[in-house]
This record gives structure tokens, sequence and C-alpha cells, in this order.
């Protein structure tokens, strides 16, 4: 029978002697208020880790009545070395020194340990997200419990590598800053809720890089073609509470009326991309790092081939890499793709690379791209493709970089690409501007723009006055294309409701996504939350011109562990995680937009502002374009249709 604190702490073997009772040991608080202290206690085997590593190395007890009391768990981790002493539903007596282990109590060097009967059973305790508080797991540390609510994947990142999933109840977590504008009180008590609303799902391993992965869908091990998604459920999930490496989690595994969790896919994998009508299709595309120059290691790569490179480490990987991505771009069959991470090394060019594979394909001479060589100074750069027969360029590039802006810190965040395109159906032109902005988890310190206090991460005013200059340079008509339609396309790092995206709307351009789809529109996750750092804001004159939008889901809701890289898996599963399909060809997911590009009105000579009327307006327009090539044979500043500009 239970006794007090100290007639617990003798080596008694005989089964139902006074002890030390779990909760008391445990106590009310974090840590045990027996630190150090020998004890001895008793009770039923409801989670069985022992045998050598990787297992937990030891097995977790429980008293099957407790104390009754909230604040205190009644049960406990039992830390018995490489031995294989209990199995589950033996009810044990145990004697060693209370101790905390990476803040979880556990009861270790065991000194005595004694099996009292077998075969027996206990109700898992009820538990569900969200926690009223952050406090509350730590009064099941131990325990049996049971989540008998529908509860989603929000996060897999560690899944390949630890075993891990990340849960939540009601739907995935949503980035606060993506639904709310930073710093309000909205987005603060999302970001509290978010915080107790999330539980891992451990294999119960410490095996790094676990081979099988045993969480996929359907109770079935993980594979290329069994994925496990953001957003795919899980219903009474039964395991033990436990507390390391600074996250509450469950093991399913070997627990006492546990298993391998049924995960249910309740985000179907499209399998195809979604329809967004109109006649022209548009898409902003992060690549994640597609390099021709493989990473051994050394420091080649930039446009002054000193910086590290950054994609396959191999020719394996890098043509399991580009196999992925040509099969993604075929299935997108975007007219215009702005491309975010290819690699900007001299005399390297990634794009037409691309462009040949897409071609090989397709049909020759389908795609072709804008040649811009090295932008800018960092290891990565933007760019566009174009299949020739649905448009055509109009006039030259333009880049918007520190020259022309002084508040676009292009040490920062990369040059941004603008190309004017002409519908060939339609003859209706609008300009493209293909963006990346710097990074949330880079360092801005050197220019004083450190953590932002309201959640937007390192480099949001960085990012926010890039945002300035684009929307003043954009004004200008950079590319001389003399139409207001244009297109922001790219990653701009920032979610929707932060500074460089509000900047962009201040001015009038329409963020696509969330206005189209709706607030909960994503393309990345991160830490278990998910948002849109990809984005497509049109002009107020294009407006109108959007047939439709879509975030192609093909890759963050897939787990990174299906991407081309060979690191850290086996022979086997080399091959069993991989398919030269679009899924996971990156961590961001394409952006997709059809347009409906109205017909240009009939150009009349000379009416160069299309206001129905030849005046000194339009004179002096010609004047400052004077002896400078017309941007088509449709260019009313033309006069003589020789392809000059001439007065």
């Amino acid at each position: 029978m239970p006794g007090d604190e100290g007639s617990g702490g003798s080596d008694n073997t005989d089964c139902g002697a006074p002890f030390t009772p779990i909760y008391t040991i445990q106590g009310s608080g974090v840590a045990t208020p027996l630190d150090g202290q020998t004890v001895t206690t008793e009770g039923m085997v409801v989670g069985d880790y022992e045998g050598s590593s990787p297992t937990l190395r030891g097995f977790f007890i429980q008293d099957p009545t407790g104390d009754g009391k909230l604040e205190t768990s009644d049960g406990i981790f039992v830390f018995n070395s490489n031995n294989d002493s209990v199995n589950l539903g033996d009810t044990v007596r145990v004697s060693g020194v209370a101790s905390e282990y990476f803040e979880q109590t556990q009861i270790s060097n065991v000194s005595a340990l004694t099996v009292c009967n077998t075969g027996q059973t206990i109700a898992p305790t009820t538990v569900n997200l969200p926690f009223a508080s952050a406090e509350i797991p730590e009064q099941y540390e131990g325990m049996l419990v049971k989540l008998p609510q529908t509860l989603y994947v929000t996060e897999h990142y560690q899944l390949g590598r630890y075993g891990e999933v990340v849960v939540s109840a009601v739907d995935r977590l949503f980035v606060p800053t993506h639904l709310a504008a930073p710093g309000s009180p909205a987005a603060l008590a999302l970001q509290a809720a978010n915080a107790r609303n999330r539980l891992i799902i451990d294999d119960a391993s410490t095996q790094q890089n676990p081979d099988p992965i045993v969480f996929g869908r359907g109770g079935q091990p993980l594979s290329a073609t069994n994925t496990l998604r953001g957003g795919d459920t899980v219903q009474n999930l039964i395991g033990v509470m436990a507390y390391s490496f600074g996250a509450y989690r469950v093991y399913p595994l070997n627990a006492l009326g546990g298993g391998i969790p049924n995960f249910t896919p309740a985000n179907p994998r499209p399998p195809a991309i979604p329809a967004v009508g109109g006649s022209l299709k548009v898409a902003s595309f992060n690549v994640l790092n597609y390099f021709l120059t493989l990473d051994t290691g050394v420091s080649i790569c930039g446009p002054l081939q000193n910086q590290e490179c950054r994609g396959a480490d191999s020719d394996q990987e890098f043509t399991r890499q580009r196999n992925k991505l040509l099969a993604a771009l075929v299935a997108l069959d975007a007219h215009i793709v702005g491309l975010i991470e290819v690699e900007n090394t001299l005399g390297v060019e990634p794009l037409a690379d691309l462009v040949a594979g897409l071609n090989n394909a397709t049909a020759p001479n389908t795609y072709a791209f804008i040649d811009t060589g090295v932008i800018g100074t960092d290891a990565i750069k933007v760019g566009l493709i174009y299949q020739t027969a649905t448009v055509t360029p109009v006039g030259a590039y333009k880049l918007l970089d520190s020259s022309v802006d002084g508040r676009f810190l292009d040490s920062k965040n990369r040059p941004t690409l603008a190309q004017t395109f002409r519908q060939v159906s339609t003859g209706a032109i609008f300009t493209v501007a293909v963006n990346h902005l710097k990074s949330k988890g880079s360092s801005c310190d050197d220019v004083g723009d450190s953590e932002d206090a309201n959640g937007q991460g390192n480099c949001n005013g960085v990012r926010t006055e890039a945002a300035h200059a684009l929307a003043d340079w954009l004004a200008t008509d950079p590319t001389g294309s003399g139409d207001p339609d244009a297109l922001v396309l790219g990653d701009l790092n920032a979610y929707a409701k932060e500074d460089p995206v509000a900047v962009l709307e201040q001015v009038g351009y329409v963020n696509l996504a969330p206005s189209r789809l709706g607030p909960t529109a994503y393309s990345y996750v991160f830490d278990g939350q998910w948002g849109a750092l990809d984005h497509a804001l049109a002009s107020p004159s294009l407006v109108n011109q959007v047939a439709g939008v879509a975030d192609v889901h093909i890759n963050a809701d897939e787990p990174n562990v299906l991407d081309y890289n060979t690191d850290f898996k086996s022979v086997g599963q080399i091959e069993a995680l991989y398919a030269p399909d679009f899924y996971r060809t990156s961590d961001h997911d394409p952006v997709l937009v059809g347009l409906s590009l109205a017909s240009p009105p009939a150009a009349v000579p000379g009416d160069v502002n299309q206001d129905g009327v030849v005046d000194r307006t339009d004179l002096n327009l010609v004047t400052a374009a004077r002896n400078t090539p017309a941007s088509g044979p449709d260019d009313p500043r033309d006069l003589d249709g020789d392809g000059m500009i001439t007065v």
C-alpha cells in the first residue's frame, strides 16, 4: 500500500509493502520534489521501451488509482539501462533514484525491480487539444492518455530525421501574421493559442533517420507513394505522454492499447494542376536552389565564384532534382514562369538547362528564357522562362537594384527582374516583375535591422523598404511599356498581413490568392505554422483581367524526406522515398494565375496616351522616346512604322 514520502526509500521488494506513490514523486510542479532521493514505488507498465539503443531504454509505469488531483501526474518513466525486464500490463515494484532528465521526471539507477502481477489493464486518461495552459500536459507526464478528437498534421519536418509528426486540433496551425496585422491583439492571441495547440507524435526511438519511417497513411510506412500530407488527420490517438527535447509528445507505439496511428488522407494529393481559367497562365515558383554546379563543399558559385553552392551534392541528386522540376514545370504548363532560387554563377545558366529539358519534354522551341546573365551579388537569382507561341518579350528587361533606388539593398535582397510581354493571340501587353526579398532567418544586424518585435522575423525593415522601392519603380513604367498592367510575383519572405505586402496593397496592388481563395491560402510551412511567402499581386488595372488563381499544393504539404536528396537515407530509402514526379519538387508551392487580357484598342498613329486626340502631350511623349526602338509593330510612337521612334 502507498506510504508517506519517507516510507518508500528502502529496497524492500515485497509487493504491497509501503512505498512512495508515483504522484508524490512527481509532485505538483514541473520537477520532482524528491530529486536525488532513493525511492520505492509501484505501478502498472503502460509503455514498454526497454532494450539497448535506439530504444528509450526504459518503461513507463502508472499508479492505477492516482490521488485524484489534476496538478499531479500519476505516471513516471523508469530508466532501466539496457535491460528488458517487464511487459505491458505488468504491475511492478521498483526502487531507484528520483531525478530529472532533460526536464522529464524519472526513476534512474534502478536497484530493485519486482514484477508483482501481469496482464493488467488501465483506461487511458482523456486529454484534448488545445491545452488550457502551457502547464497542463505536465499533469499527464508519464501517463497513458487518449486524444479522441480529430487531430491534424501541422508539421512533418522532422519525420524523416527523428520520426516525429506535430498535430493540432480543429485545423492545422496558421502563422499569426498571415491572418492578422503584426502586433495586433488578434495576432498575439493566435500565437498564444498556437502554442497550446500542438503535440508531437513520436516513434519512441532515439534513432536518427529511421528505416522504415513508420508514420505514413493508413498505418503503413512512409514511401513515395504512401505520403503523409499536412492536413491529414488521425483520431483516437492512444499513447504515453512524455517530455523530451523541450516539447511534450505522445508515444503511441508499444503503449498499452496503442499502436501505429491510422492517419487518414484528409488532404489528398492533387492528381493534376488546378485550372485557373483565362487564355494566359503565369506562375511564380521558388525551386529550392536549382544549381548546375554541384555542391562539393568548395565555394565556387556566385558572380565572383567565391560562394557556397547550394543545390545537389552529386550527379545522382542533380538528376533526381532536375527530373522532379521538369515534371512540375511541364504539368504547370504556364506560359510565363518567374523562377526563384536558381544558380547565379558567372558562365553558368540554369535557365538554359531548364529550357532545353522542357523543349525535349514538349517540342523544340516551345520554351525560351530571358537571358540576364548573373544578377546582383548572391549565389542565387530570379529568372523568367516563357512559351514562345503564346507570348513574346517586348523591349529589354529591367532590374531594380541599389543603383536604381538606394532603399532596395541588393546586398540583402535579390534584384527584381521586370519584363514586358505581349500575348500573341490578343496583342495585349503586361509587365511581370519577379522578386526574392531577404529571408526572415537571415541576419540584418549590420544594417540595424534585427528581429522584428511583432513576429515578422529578421530583416523586416529591409524587405519593407524594398517593397516601397518596388512600388515606386513600377509606377515609373521601367520597361517603357506604356501599359499600367503589372503582375508582381515571387517569394517576398513576408506573410499576407506583414509590412512588405501591406506596402504594395496600399498603392493598389491586390494580393490574388487571399483575395480569391480566402485568408488561409498558403504556400509554405515553418515551425508547424502555415502561410504564404509566395505571392502574385496584380496592379489595379490588371485585377479585373484575372480569371483565377491557385496555390498549387504539390510541395509544402509533402514531407521533405520525399525530395531529391539522398543524404541520411538507406540504400532502400533512396529508391523507396523518391519518384520522378512533381510532388515535393521544392519546399514552396507554386502560385498560378490565369489571365484574360483585354485586347488593346486599335492604335492611332501619334495618339500615344490613347485619349483619342493627337496633341502636344503625344508630341512630347514621342520626343522623349526619340531614337529608341519601338515596342512593337503597333507602337503609336512609331509614326512611319520603321521600328524606330523618330520625329
